[in-house]
């Protein structure tokens, strides 16, 4: 018996059709069922049923997940406890790096020192990225009333 062939993460690749093709089927199923408790039954290594309750907040994590996946997106969890880099930082808020510094430079994201590199907790990341798609937004809202008047 040979040993499996290496398969890169799917965090650091696009997703193949086939995965794509079963994460849109595992979606779909589980959308059906994901108002309530549901118990899945699914088969182990040993080919034995075995039933696995998901809550409606693991459903919809997973749900999500699953969409993003199924649409071909790569895809990479961050933990909201986890430290990252600036590189990193700056690369989940979609902008550059000096960019991300000079955010920080400003204190509009908590950071900390490790010796020269700045470090920023994900969950303040996050935060900033909430309140800026929520600034966004109200804009986007307002230039919308603004052009629905001259209509």
């Amino acid at each position: 018996m040979t040993a499996p062939a290496y398969v890169e993460p799917l965090g650091r690749r696009l997703p193949s059709d086939d995965e794509r093709a079963a994460a849109n089927q595992l979606r779909t199923i589980l959308a059906s069922h994901a108002t309530d408790r549901t118990s899945l039954r699914i088969l182990d290594q040993a080919k034995s049923p075995v039933e696995v309750t998901l809550t409606p907040a693991l459903s919809n994590l997973l749900i999500d997940l699953l969409r993003h996946v199924g649409s071909g997106h790569a895809v990479t969890l961050v933990s909201v406890g986890q430290m990252l880099s600036t590189q990193q930082a700056a690369d989940l808020l979609n902008v550059s790096r000096p960019f991300l510094i000079s955010l920080l430079d400003r204190q509009e994201i908590p950071h900390t020192l490790v010796g020269r590199h700045r470090r920023i907790k994900a969950e303040h990341l996050f935060d900033y990225k909430r309140a800026r798609d929520a600034k966004r937004g109200e804009a986007l809202s307002a230039l919308a009333e603004m052009d629905a008047e001259h209509l």
